[in-house]
Protein backbone atom coordinates (compact mmCIF):
# COMPACT_ATOMS: atom_id res chain seq x y z
CA UNK A 1 0.00 0.00 0.00
CA UNK A 2 0.88 3.70 -0.45
CA UNK A 3 -0.40 6.63 0.91
CA UNK A 4 -1.32 9.48 -0.85
CA UNK A 5 -2.31 12.95 0.27
CA UNK A 6 -5.67 14.23 -0.39
CA UNK A 7 -8.15 16.92 -0.30
CA UNK A 8 -12.33 16.50 -0.69
CA UNK A 9 -13.30 20.13 -2.49
CA UNK A 10 -16.69 21.60 -3.07
CA UNK A 11 -16.54 23.58 -6.67
CA UNK A 12 -18.50 26.14 -7.97
CA UNK A 13 -19.29 27.54 -4.27
CA UNK A 14 -17.29 29.31 -1.75
CA UNK A 15 -19.18 27.91 1.05
CA UNK A 16 -18.87 24.61 2.42
CA UNK A 17 -21.34 21.75 1.05
CA UNK A 18 -22.32 23.79 -1.92
CA UNK A 19 -21.53 23.12 -5.93
CA UNK A 20 -20.22 19.57 -6.41
CA UNK A 21 -17.70 17.93 -4.04
CA UNK A 22 -14.45 16.10 -5.78
CA UNK A 23 -11.70 14.15 -4.07
CA UNK A 24 -8.46 15.19 -5.73
CA UNK A 25 -5.76 12.85 -4.54
CA UNK A 26 -2.46 14.16 -5.58
CA UNK A 27 0.25 11.88 -7.11
CA UNK A 28 -2.39 9.37 -8.04
CA UNK A 29 -2.44 9.44 -11.58
CA UNK A 30 -0.11 6.09 -11.43
CA UNK A 31 -3.01 4.11 -10.00
CA UNK A 32 -4.58 1.49 -12.00
CA UNK A 33 -7.97 2.02 -13.25
CA UNK A 34 -9.59 -0.55 -11.01
CA UNK A 35 -8.22 1.52 -8.25
CA UNK A 36 -8.88 4.96 -9.36
CA UNK A 37 -12.49 3.39 -10.00
CA UNK A 38 -12.99 1.45 -6.47
CA UNK A 39 -12.10 5.24 -5.08
CA UNK A 40 -14.76 7.22 -6.90
CA UNK A 41 -17.02 4.57 -5.38
CA UNK A 42 -15.47 4.68 -2.02
CA UNK A 43 -16.56 8.41 -1.81
CA UNK A 44 -19.94 8.58 -3.28
CA UNK A 45 -19.04 11.50 -5.37
CA UNK A 46 -19.66 11.75 -8.83
CA UNK A 47 -16.33 12.38 -10.14
CA UNK A 48 -12.54 12.46 -8.18
CA UNK A 49 -9.24 13.29 -9.93
CA UNK A 50 -6.17 11.92 -9.68
CA UNK A 51 -2.93 14.07 -10.39
CA UNK A 52 0.89 13.37 -11.77
CA UNK A 53 3.79 14.83 -13.50
CA UNK A 54 3.67 15.41 -16.87
CA UNK A 55 6.04 16.64 -19.72
CA UNK A 56 3.77 19.08 -21.84
CA UNK A 57 2.39 20.70 -18.74
CA UNK A 58 2.38 21.80 -15.08
CA UNK A 59 0.14 18.62 -13.85
CA UNK A 60 -1.16 15.96 -15.66
CA UNK A 61 -4.97 15.30 -14.28
CA UNK A 62 -6.86 12.06 -14.30
CA UNK A 63 -10.55 11.89 -14.39
CA UNK A 64 -12.76 9.46 -13.15
CA UNK A 65 -16.59 8.40 -12.55
CA UNK A 66 -17.62 5.40 -10.69
CA UNK A 67 -17.39 3.32 -13.92
CA UNK A 68 -14.94 5.10 -16.20
CA UNK A 69 -12.46 7.39 -16.67
CA UNK A 70 -13.00 10.23 -19.17
CA UNK A 71 -11.23 12.85 -21.08
CA UNK A 72 -12.13 15.63 -18.69
CA UNK A 73 -14.39 17.28 -16.48
CA UNK A 74 -15.39 20.65 -15.47
CA UNK A 75 -16.06 20.76 -11.64
CA UNK A 76 -12.57 18.36 -10.92
CA UNK A 77 -11.26 20.60 -13.11
CA UNK A 78 -12.29 23.77 -10.53
CA UNK A 79 -11.55 21.50 -7.37
CA UNK A 80 -7.90 20.33 -8.61
CA UNK A 81 -6.59 23.77 -9.02
CA UNK A 82 -8.63 24.57 -5.71
CA UNK A 83 -6.69 21.88 -3.80
CA UNK A 84 -2.91 22.15 -5.60
CA UNK A 85 -3.06 26.26 -5.01
CA UNK A 86 -4.71 25.78 -0.91
CA UNK A 87 -1.49 23.58 -0.65
CA UNK A 88 0.86 26.00 -1.84
CA UNK A 89 1.52 23.10 -5.31
CA UNK A 90 2.14 26.13 -7.80
CA UNK A 91 2.55 30.02 -7.25
CA UNK A 92 1.38 32.55 -9.93
CA UNK A 93 -1.93 32.86 -11.59
CA UNK A 94 -1.73 30.18 -14.09
CA UNK A 95 -1.45 26.65 -14.52
CA UNK A 96 -1.84 24.33 -17.18
CA UNK A 97 -3.35 21.02 -17.35
CA UNK A 98 -2.61 17.67 -19.09
CA UNK A 99 -5.72 16.23 -19.47
CA UNK A 100 -7.02 13.42 -21.93
CA UNK A 101 -9.16 16.03 -23.82
CA UNK A 102 -5.41 18.21 -24.27
CA UNK A 103 -4.16 21.19 -22.43
CA UNK A 104 -6.59 22.93 -20.51
CA UNK A 105 -5.54 26.53 -19.20
CA UNK A 106 -6.61 27.98 -16.03
CA UNK A 107 -6.04 31.21 -14.30
CA UNK A 108 -7.04 32.39 -10.87
CA UNK A 109 -7.54 35.93 -9.76
CA UNK A 110 -8.92 36.19 -5.87
CA UNK A 111 -11.64 33.16 -5.44
CA UNK A 112 -12.02 32.46 -9.03
CA UNK A 113 -10.89 30.16 -11.20
CA UNK A 114 -10.92 29.67 -14.68
CA UNK A 115 -10.57 27.31 -17.20
CA UNK A 116 -10.55 27.85 -21.09
CA UNK A 117 -12.44 24.75 -22.82
CA UNK A 118 -11.52 24.26 -26.39
CA UNK A 119 -13.37 25.56 -29.35
CA UNK A 120 -17.41 24.11 -29.27
CA UNK A 121 -17.76 20.70 -31.62
CA UNK A 122 -21.36 20.42 -32.44
CA UNK A 123 -22.34 17.35 -33.40
CA UNK A 124 -25.56 14.86 -33.75
CA UNK A 125 -29.03 16.02 -33.29
CA UNK A 126 -31.80 13.52 -31.80
CA UNK A 127 -35.00 13.09 -31.89
CA UNK A 128 -36.37 15.22 -29.22
CA UNK A 129 -39.21 13.29 -28.92
CA UNK A 130 -36.51 10.24 -27.42
CA UNK A 131 -35.04 12.93 -25.12
CA UNK A 132 -38.13 13.87 -23.50
CA UNK A 133 -39.17 9.51 -23.07
CA UNK A 134 -35.23 9.54 -21.34
CA UNK A 135 -35.95 12.02 -18.44
CA UNK A 136 -39.73 11.45 -18.24
CA UNK A 137 -41.49 15.03 -19.80
CA UNK A 138 -43.61 15.57 -22.21
CA UNK A 139 -41.83 16.65 -26.04
CA UNK A 140 -43.71 19.98 -25.48
CA UNK A 141 -41.63 20.58 -22.64
CA UNK A 142 -38.63 21.16 -24.94
CA UNK A 143 -37.82 23.87 -27.02
CA UNK A 144 -36.01 23.80 -30.08
CA UNK A 145 -33.70 20.89 -31.13
CA UNK A 146 -31.52 19.27 -28.99
CA UNK A 147 -27.93 19.03 -30.07
CA UNK A 148 -24.51 17.24 -29.16
CA UNK A 149 -22.17 19.75 -28.17
CA UNK A 150 -18.80 19.45 -26.98
CA UNK A 151 -16.58 21.28 -25.38
CA UNK A 152 -13.98 18.85 -23.73
CA UNK A 153 -16.73 16.33 -23.48
CA UNK A 154 -19.59 15.90 -25.21
CA UNK A 155 -23.32 16.38 -23.79
CA UNK A 156 -26.71 16.12 -25.44
CA UNK A 157 -28.07 20.25 -24.26
CA UNK A 158 -31.75 20.75 -24.07
CA UNK A 159 -33.48 23.49 -23.35
CA UNK A 160 -36.67 23.44 -21.40
CA UNK A 161 -39.73 25.51 -21.40
CA UNK A 162 -39.77 26.49 -17.95
CA UNK A 163 -38.78 25.53 -14.26
CA UNK A 164 -41.64 23.54 -13.93
CA UNK A 165 -40.55 20.90 -16.45
CA UNK A 166 -36.90 21.40 -15.46
CA UNK A 167 -38.09 20.28 -11.41
CA UNK A 168 -40.45 17.74 -12.53
CA UNK A 169 -37.80 15.54 -14.84
CA UNK A 170 -37.05 11.57 -13.64
CA UNK A 171 -34.37 9.69 -15.59
CA UNK A 172 -35.98 6.53 -17.42
CA UNK A 173 -32.86 4.27 -17.64
CA UNK A 174 -34.98 2.11 -20.36
CA UNK A 175 -35.58 5.01 -22.36
CA UNK A 176 -32.19 6.37 -21.80
CA UNK A 177 -30.53 3.28 -23.33
CA UNK A 178 -32.51 3.75 -26.24
CA UNK A 179 -31.37 7.15 -26.56
CA UNK A 180 -27.96 6.00 -26.23
CA UNK A 181 -27.99 3.55 -29.21
CA UNK A 182 -29.35 6.38 -30.75
CA UNK A 183 -25.96 8.75 -29.90
CA UNK A 184 -23.49 5.95 -31.40
CA UNK A 185 -21.12 8.03 -32.85
CA UNK A 186 -17.22 8.66 -32.16
CA UNK A 187 -16.92 10.52 -29.44
CA UNK A 188 -20.27 10.72 -27.59
CA UNK A 189 -19.21 9.50 -23.96
CA UNK A 190 -22.42 11.12 -21.73
CA UNK A 191 -25.42 10.03 -23.03
CA UNK A 192 -27.62 11.65 -20.19
CA UNK A 193 -29.13 15.04 -21.61
CA UNK A 194 -27.99 18.54 -20.14
CA UNK A 195 -31.25 19.99 -18.90
CA UNK A 196 -31.22 23.66 -19.11
CA UNK A 197 -33.83 26.39 -18.54
CA UNK A 198 -33.30 29.80 -19.72
CA UNK A 199 -34.39 31.45 -16.56
CA UNK A 200 -31.90 31.58 -13.29
CA UNK A 201 -32.62 30.08 -9.99
CA UNK A 202 -32.16 33.27 -8.46
CA UNK A 203 -32.23 36.35 -9.53
CA UNK A 204 -28.66 36.81 -10.08
CA UNK A 205 -28.44 33.70 -12.46
CA UNK A 206 -29.35 33.51 -16.24
CA UNK A 207 -29.49 30.18 -16.81
CA UNK A 208 -30.71 27.19 -14.26
CA UNK A 209 -29.74 23.42 -15.27
CA UNK A 210 -29.83 19.56 -14.43
CA UNK A 211 -27.81 16.68 -15.49
CA UNK A 212 -29.60 13.38 -14.32
CA UNK A 213 -27.05 10.50 -13.98
CA UNK A 214 -27.33 6.58 -14.80
CA UNK A 215 -26.06 3.58 -12.21
CA UNK A 216 -23.46 3.06 -10.45
CA UNK A 217 -23.39 7.36 -10.37
CA UNK A 218 -25.59 9.54 -8.14
CA UNK A 219 -28.60 10.67 -9.36
CA UNK A 220 -27.71 13.89 -9.93
CA UNK A 221 -25.04 15.56 -10.78
CA UNK A 222 -24.88 18.89 -8.32
CA UNK A 223 -22.92 21.03 -10.69
CA UNK A 224 -21.27 20.14 -14.23
CA UNK A 225 -18.64 22.64 -15.48
CA UNK A 226 -17.94 20.49 -18.64
CA UNK A 227 -21.67 20.67 -19.53
CA UNK A 228 -21.60 24.30 -18.86
CA UNK A 229 -19.63 25.15 -21.41
CA UNK A 230 -21.11 23.11 -23.94
CA UNK A 231 -24.44 24.46 -22.87
CA UNK A 232 -23.09 27.83 -23.28
CA UNK A 233 -21.63 27.57 -27.03
CA UNK A 234 -25.27 25.80 -27.82
CA UNK A 235 -26.74 28.61 -26.82
CA UNK A 236 -24.80 30.80 -28.22
CA UNK A 237 -24.13 29.02 -31.68
CA UNK A 238 -28.30 29.09 -32.29
CA UNK A 239 -28.94 32.81 -30.75
CA UNK A 240 -30.66 31.84 -27.39
CA UNK A 241 -28.13 33.71 -25.31
CA UNK A 242 -27.40 37.24 -26.20
CA UNK A 243 -24.83 38.26 -23.31
CA UNK A 244 -21.16 37.82 -23.84
CA UNK A 245 -20.62 36.55 -20.64
CA UNK A 246 -23.30 35.19 -18.12
CA UNK A 247 -24.11 33.21 -14.89
CA UNK A 248 -25.43 29.59 -14.83
CA UNK A 249 -26.71 27.93 -12.21
CA UNK A 250 -27.51 24.38 -11.10
CA UNK A 251 -27.66 22.56 -7.54
CA UNK A 252 -30.43 24.35 -6.20
CA UNK A 253 -32.60 21.77 -6.20
CA UNK A 254 -30.59 19.40 -4.47
CA UNK A 255 -29.72 22.03 -1.49
CA UNK A 256 -25.94 22.52 -3.15
CA UNK A 257 -26.45 25.67 -4.89
CA UNK A 258 -23.27 26.23 -7.35
CA UNK A 259 -22.65 29.33 -9.58
CA UNK A 260 -20.61 29.58 -12.78
CA UNK A 261 -19.56 32.50 -14.38
CA UNK A 262 -19.35 31.65 -18.47
CA UNK A 263 -17.60 33.98 -21.33
CA UNK A 264 -17.54 33.57 -24.94
CA UNK A 265 -14.16 33.83 -26.61
CA UNK A 266 -14.84 34.62 -30.30
CA UNK A 267 -18.43 35.28 -32.05
CA UNK A 268 -21.19 33.63 -31.47
CA UNK A 269 -20.61 32.25 -35.06
CA UNK A 270 -16.86 31.48 -34.59
CA UNK A 271 -16.56 30.49 -30.74
CA UNK A 272 -12.79 29.92 -30.06
CA UNK A 273 -13.23 28.92 -26.97
CA UNK A 274 -15.22 29.25 -23.83
CA UNK A 275 -14.27 30.60 -20.24
CA UNK A 276 -16.38 28.39 -17.27
CA UNK A 277 -14.81 29.97 -13.67
CA UNK A 278 -15.92 29.11 -10.23
CA UNK A 279 -14.57 29.57 -6.51
CA UNK A 280 -13.39 26.17 -4.80
CA UNK A 281 -13.85 25.42 -1.41
CA UNK A 282 -11.40 23.03 0.32
CA UNK A 283 -13.90 21.20 2.56
CA UNK A 284 -11.06 18.17 4.15
CA UNK A 285 -7.84 16.90 3.57
CA UNK A 286 -6.03 14.13 4.96
CA UNK A 287 -4.38 10.50 3.49
CA UNK A 288 -5.42 7.30 1.94
CA UNK A 289 -3.98 4.15 1.80
CA UNK A 290 -4.18 2.32 -1.95
CA UNK A 291 -2.58 -0.16 -4.03
CA UNK A 292 0.03 0.98 -6.64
Amino acid sequence: MTRFDFDWVDAFSDQPFGGNGCAVVHGGALLSDQVCLNYVRETSLVECTFTGPSKMADVRVRYFLASREIPFAGHPTIATVAAMRDRGMFTGDRIVLDTGAGLVEVSISGDQIEMIQIAPVFGATPDPALIAAAVSLPRDAILGTPQVVSTGLPFCITVLRNHEALRAARLDVAALDTLSRALDAPGVDMSEPFLVTLQGATEAGDTFSRLLMAPPSPPEDPFTGSATGAMAAYLWHHGLMHKDSFIAEQGHGLGRPGQARVTRIGTGDAITGVKVSGAGFVLMRGTVELPV
